[in-house]
């Protein structure tokens, strides 16, 4: 008999099997399998929805938003935006099929919304500091779904919290004022469990901001200006993406895919002029992290970070880029002569994955392309001679630095353990639970905190009676939702110190972050300001299969 909404099931029966013999379908049968099983080992029902073929549910509660602006808002912008399954040639041949964001402006300048091409991503959004948006989400997909600004300070009704999600058909209105300063921020879903799979079918898009201060500077702009999404992917035959092939092992580790895509491109390559160019950088995967440098060893000039603009350039050797945080550069490419060939690669490097879960971790993804294995992500060709000469600007920015002596709890950091158990990625011992709260996760508006995530290495331990031995760790890029914060200081424990050492020189720590990259057995330090907005925000990893198996949970800043 086939089972009905609400009931819990272990697997799919032979008629809903056959209609996943789609590609689509098949797809969404391997994310089950793992997601299912998780649930399971944690005690959690799974449910299966016949309107919406292999969903799986795990939610506490829906709200829904009314579909009409709320009146006495007078947007600057106002852009349709609606999340829709889609197909698109990627590979030649079938087309693969995805879910795209589309868009459209009804009020303001047209180009606050610019199509990619020939992509999965979303538009880019490009607004101004000091406007005020609507953006009228439309959820066209087959299961729920609610969408997160990434990086931006905005009320907490309006950063897409999970509690918030919509279901098919329905709207949800978002409704804020820009004030963040310029920079290269973003927007993917965020509903709990299906973070992963629903940026992993292609559920993302930039939001650049630019400011008076970023403008005086005269930075590389318009074609020379170049955002640079890096995701990577699995494809099978039928040029379909593939997740979570190897289910719940997979999710444990963080998904990993053999082929690199720039700007939902394979086979990216640049064909520029003898001039300086901008190129912002997001790494867009769900898991990986890059380790990035030019072919030819010539360094990379940093100037900005996740919240813009550093105070004045730095260079790097390399610089590490883990999920979710972006970097912006200043490439001078008039030091080749024409015809010159470089790449942009991801070095080898190691220590992201200590113990038990360095073997699952070469388990997980795919076995060809693992985290730390070295790779080109793209291609750059010097084409054209132009005689245009830029200096690059000795200050870039000015940022009020925070001082630790003035944070309430300066002698007392909050603390956040990263760990693994019970095979879940926890914190502070603690799963996600949709609305709640720990005393320690409340904080009150208008006060500078110190915070320290603290990545708990295990040297020994038992998965999970899985049979797998040895201790698990991983890398945790860690997101706070609502706020750019500073990083104050990193230490790691002397026994992780040399695997650590293997990125350690590519982070960029000096400007406002929204994301950090904490190694197994790291802590690190950060002083935030919770400022304009109380309410309910969220901080997690955003390696998202950790995220959506409840390496998330809630803070409330309370007025």
């Amino acid at each position: 008999m086939s089972p009905g909404k609400g009931q819990p099931i272990t697997e799919p029966n032979e008629e809903v099997r056959a209609r996943l013999q789609t590609p689509l379908g098949r797809r969404r049968l391997l994310w089950i399998a793992g997601s299912g099983a998780a649930a399971l080992a944690a005690g959690t029902e799974v449910f299966w929805n016949r309107e919406v073929i292999g969903s799986s549910v795990a939610r506490d509660t829906v709200h829904l938003i009314p579909s009409a602006a709320k009146s006495g808002f007078l947007p600057d912008v106002d852009i349709a935006l609606k999340a829709i399954p889609a197909t698109v040639s990627l590979f030649g041949g079938t087309p693969t099929q995805v879910w795209q964001y589309s868009g459209e402006v009804l009020r303001g300048d047209p180009g606050s919304l610019q199509v990619t091409p020939g992509s999965y991503l979303g538009p880019t959004l490009r607004l101004r500091k000091g406007q005020k948006v609507r953006i009228r989400f439309t959820n066209g997909l087959p299961e729920d779904s609610i969408v997160h600004w990434h990086g931006l300070h905005v009320p907490a009704a309006m950063d897409g919290h999970p509690h918030d999600v919509i279901a098919p058909g329905q709207n949800f209105v978002y409704e804020f004022e820009v004030i963040n300063r310029a920079g290269t921020y973003w927007y993917h879903p965020h509903p709990h469990d299906r973070t992963g799979p629903q940026v992993y079918w292609g559920l993302a898009g930039l939001l650049l901001i630019e400011d008076e201060e970023e403008q005086r500077l005269g930075l590389p702009s318009g074609m020379y200006d170049l955002p640079l999404v890096l995701q990577d992917r699995s494809v099978d035959e039928e040029n379909q993406f593939v997740y979570l092939a190897n289910g719940m092992m997979e999710g444990m580790s963080g998904f990993l895919g053999d082929r690199i895509l720039v700007n939902g491109r394979p086979d990216f390559s640049l064909s520029v002029a003898t001039r300086t160019y901008r190129l912002r950088l997001l790494n867009g995967s769900n898991s990986r992290i890059y380790k990035l440098a030019w072919s030819d060893g010539t360094p990379l000039t940093v100037i900005a970070t996740d919240g813009g603009l550093l105070e004045k350039p730095v260079e790097r050797r390399y610089v590490t880029l883990a999920p979710a945080e972006r970097i912006e550069l200043l490439v001078d490419f008039a030091k080749y002569p024409l015809n010159t060939q470089l790449e942009l690669r991801s070095l080898a490097f190691s220590g992201a994955a200590v113990g038990g879960m360095g073997r699952m971790g070469r388990m997980g993804g795919n076995a060809t392309l693992p985290n730390g294995a070295p790779f080109s992500v793209l291609k750059v060709q010097v084409t054209r001679q132009v005689k245009e000469r830029f200096a690059v600007p000795a200050t870039l920015a000015s940022i009020p630095r925070y001082r630790l002596r003035d944070a309430i709890n300066a002698t007392s950091p909050r603390q956040f353990t990263l760990a693994m158990g019970h095979m879940k990625w926890l914190i502070n011992g603690r799963t996600f639970q949709m609305n709640g709260v720990a005393d320690e996760e409340t904080v009150r508006l208008n006060t500078l905190e110190v915070w320290e995530f603290v990545n708990k290495a295990q040297s020994t331990g038992r998965m999970g009676g899985m049979g797998m031995m040895g201790g698990m760790s991983m890398a945790h890029p860690m997101h706070v939702h609502g706020r750019q914060f500073q990083v104050i200081e990193r230490q790691i424990s002397p026994e992780f110190a040399a695997q650590g050492a293997s990125l350690r020189d590519g982070f960029v720590d000096e400007g406002w972050k929204d994301t950090v990259l904490v190694m197994p057995g790291e802590t690190v330090k950060l002083l935030l300001r919770f400022e304009k907005y109380p309410g309910l925000f969220l901080y997690h990893c955003h390696i998202l299969e950790h995220e959506d198996m409840g390496m998330m949970r809630n803070y409330q800043i309370l007025a």
